[in-house]
């Protein structure tokens, strides 16, 4: 494990030195449009580990995987018709797809926690294009956190939480999506394991057909479904309108705080800063943080999904 996190610059020189660490087996964490990601060689069973390691992330929690097109999916899953159809509207972007592992594909079981399926994204922003077609090969990668906290949309974000854990961060600035991707299942018939950049509305009309809502009970089949996550240390009071004695407030619309999500109660401005408010107010040391009600539409799905799972009980 490095002693100290290099930052690298999102350049020639930080993309080669970057895919370099990969080839070895280390550790690099880069931006998406959605947040960074802590990225590792998919077929490396010993540098999947390692991403589990240094974020402490519970083994059965099955990750993504950045791949830089669509054909290049195809060697890794079985495509289908409405994998075609959703990966011509929506990629390169912020939309996952899990669908069926393909035999003999080249991944380590870590990445898919021993499931029949894999999940697998084209992301737009230009870093990460860059990054994977400099190392040209699949690169599995949550968020760059430890596991469970806010997920970083900066590179200062990912040093807070991992300096000293990994090898380098290709700082690629400011996350412009700021929520995780939106993961669609379509093993069987269209399902939403995850809200998110994409919202669930656009994603059928696309499709032509209702995508069923994977209900909360349900087993963990896709990342980002543990019940707590993406907490800040302070505890989280959703649909507030006012604070309470010690909490920083989180705004949004009509309702002011501390910092607002969107004064004018723009979803898009909304999800864009939403884990960077939760890690600003969190590093004021209130003790709570106390946040605004959201419309349950559009991005608001994504953004409340975060917020529920930020508010849960911890264990």
């Amino acid at each position: 494990m490095p002693n100290a996190t290099e930052t690298l610059q999102a350049d020639a020189q930080g993309f080669a030195r970057a895919a370099a660490i990969w080839r070895a087996g280390g550790l690099v964490a880069f931006p998406t449009e959605t947040v960074y990601g802590l990225g590792a060689d998919a077929a490396n069973d010993r540098a999947v580990a390692a991403i589990f390691e240094a974020k402490e992330r519970p083994r059965f929690n099955p990750l993504i995987v950045h791949v830089d097109s669509a054909e290049r999916a195809r060697d890794f899953v079985d495509w289908s018709d409405a994998a075609e159809i959703v990966a011509s509207a929506f990629w390169p972007g912020p939309l996952t797809l899990v669908l069926p592992l393909r035999q003999g594909a080249r991944v380590s079981p870590l990445v898919t926690a021993d499931l029949p399926t894999l999940a697998v994204r084209v992301p737009a922003h230009p870093v990460a294009r860059a990054l994977l077609a400099e190392f040209g090969g699949p690169v599995a990668a949550p968020s760059a956190n430890p596991s469970g906290r806010i997920s970083p949309t900066e590179a200062t974000h990912v040093l807070a939480g991992l300096d000293g854990r990994i090898a380098a961060v290709v700082d690629g600035g400011a996350c412009p999506v700021g929520v995780e991707s939106t993961i669609l299942g379509l093993a069987g018939d269209p399902e939403l394991l995850r809200p998110g950049g994409v919202p669930v509305e656009v994603l059928e009309a696309a499709l032509g057909t209702p995508v069923a809502q994977r209900g909360e009970a349900d087993a963990l089949t896709a990342p980002g479904q543990m019940r707590s996550h993406y907490a800040p240390g302070a505890r989280v009071r959703l649909n507030a309108t006012e604070r309470q004695a010690g909490e920083a407030m989180l705004g949004f619309g009509a309702v002011a705080g501390d910092l607002s999500l969107s004064e004018t109660g723009d979803l898009v401005e909304a999800a864009a800063n939403l884990f960077h408010h939760l890690h600003a107010l969190d590093a004021t040391g209130a003790a709570g943080i106390a946040v605004a009600p959201i419309p349950e539409r559009g991005l608001g799905r994504a953004i409340n999904d975060r917020l529920r799972r930020a508010a849960a009980p911890r264990d």
